[in-house]
């Protein structure tokens, strides 16, 4: 397989565009992309400071590495989401990431500074941990970047991504998500833009670019995420590109194109600073505010069904089993029954009733039957 461009050996195929890259071309058509996105879609200038989310992963490490070789300035942003066992090394990749570049790194400790660790905050509220895992970022995403003066926050969200969020809103016609979905968010009412430049790209290039360039990342998945629909719909959608190479782009392309400005003009919300925080949002006090006052409430006694009756003193002796008679030939016989109801059938035992009458027939059975009468005048039978 040679490379499209100089025909030495390709290191990776991109059947979508019928393409395949050495490892210089791979890198060149990786960072093209990127400023195509950003131009095309006009999320940035050059010399605008841009604030880029970094996890540690693949993703948003490959992204901020590609911006900073293209000459843009930019400031990484990390969030601890003291998730056990994963936000340590997760900031020590993006740490070592900005030490290495010289690059600037701004840290925001979740657990520390709001006391909204997202295992904790899980299992106090009773929610989905992704749940508050993306409102907690959202709010820090729009607060930490008005408070350092940034008009501009970059995700890492690629193709696979958009297309997986795009394929769920539609699966359920989330019309207000729908509205929303965009490579770009404009600033509006105290929210910043928000703009995904890796989104005319696949998960499987960022993953690429990010071991050509020596890019240390994590590479496990968060433990959160674990059934994920997201990772479902992202195989779907994987199955669907192998047997036809393009439809992923071909999907959310032909949704931006044709179908999202009709959702987005159907959404308009008035938004208003949170009476706490100041933050935008739609209601008197912001999502982010509340979330916190559920986790400070002390923890109350969950249970599910009716608690079972309590007696006022000691419990009442249950009635004594019907006694039985000895056996005898016939072996032993049923409880005697409870008088008859008016019109009806003795109230025994009423599971007994077949035994009941199949003891009549045997004894039917055992009795000789009559002879039948003498016709008049005539022989009998």
């Amino acid at each position: 397989m040679r490379c499209t461009k100089c025909r030495q050996d390709a290191c990776l195929e991109i059947r979508r565009h019928n393409a395949a890259f050495c490892e210089a071309c791979f890198l060149g058509f990786f960072r093209d992309q990127v400023v195509r996105a950003v131009e095309h879609e006009k999320m940035f200038r050059r010399d605008e400071p841009v604030l880029v989310a970094v996890s540690g992963g693949k993703d948003s490490l490959a992204l901020w590495d590609a911006l900073l070789e293209l000459g843009y300035e930019t400031t990484g942003f990390y969030i601890g989401l003291g998730i056990p066992g994963y936000s340590e090394p997760s900031r020590e990749k993006c740490e070592t990431f900005a030490a290495a570049r010289d690059a600037k790194l701004l840290i925001v400790d979740l657990e520390a500074e709001y006391g909204l660790g997202i295992s904790e905050t899980a299992q106090r509220t009773r929610r989905p941990a992704c749940s508050a895992c993306g409102l907690s970022k959202r709010y820090l995403f729009n607060k930490v970047a008005m408070d350092h003066g940034f008009g501009v926050i970059a995700t890492g969200h690629n193709l696979d991504d958009e297309a997986a969020t795009l394929f769920g809103n539609v699966l359920r016609w989330q019309t207000g998500y729908l509205g929303r979905q965009a490579p770009v968010l404009p600033e509006e009412n105290g929210l910043v833009k928000k703009v995904k430049p890796l989104f005319r790209l696949a998960e499987r290039e960022t993953a690429a670019y990010a071991i050509l360039r020596g890019i240390d990342y994590i590479v496990d998945e968060c433990p959160n995420a674990v059934g994920a629909k997201s990772l479902f719909y992202k195989d779907l959608l994987n199955q669907l590109e192998a047997a036809s190479p393009g439809s992923k782009q071909a999907f959310l392309m032909g949704f931006l194109e044709h179908a999202q400005p009709l959702f987005h003009a159907q959404e308009e919300v008035a938004l208003h600073p949170c009476e706490r925080c100041g933050q935008p949002t739609t209601t008197p006090l912001c999502a982010f505010c509340r979330l916190r006052e559920e986790v400070a409430r002390p923890l109350q006694r969950r249970g599910r069904g009716r608690r079972a009756k309590r007696w006022p003193g000691p419990r009442p002796t249950p009635p004594a089993p019907l006694p039985l008679r000895e056996g005898g030939e016939d072996g032993p016989t049923l409880p005697a029954p409870i008088p008859d109801r008016e019109g009806g059938v003795p109230e025994a035992r009423w599971s007994a009733l077949p035994l009941l009458v199949k003891e009549k027939e045997d004894r039917a059975l055992a009795e000789p039957a009559p002879p039948f009468p003498d016709r008049e005048g005539g022989r009998g039978g």
